[in-house]
């Protein structure tokens, strides 16, 4: 995994906001360890579902209660 620019399961991801420039990083876990308020999101969620397969410079949009969200990944880690 390591040096790999697609996400995966256990990636740590940098993405930005496409409409608020605001960057969020988070680490993509399994069902049980999520924790959005350690940065740790669940495989399932919509977001982490949407970033599966992509690669560094992809854009995304997801579905979220504020609407049609569009977020541009700018790095993938694996520790």
């Amino acid at each position: 995994f390591a040096g790999s620019d697609t996400v995966k399961f256990g990636a740590k991801i940098l993405i930005v906001d496409e409409d608020t420039d605001e960057e969020t990083s988070f680490t993509i876990v399994g069902h049980y360890e999520a924790n959005a308020d350690k940065g740790l999101i669940s495989l399932n969620a919509p977001l982490a579902r949407a970033l599966i397969g992509k690669a560094v410079e992809d854009s995304v949009e997801v579905k979220t209660p504020q609407g049609l969200r569009t977020y541009e990944i700018l790095e993938v880690n694996y520790a």
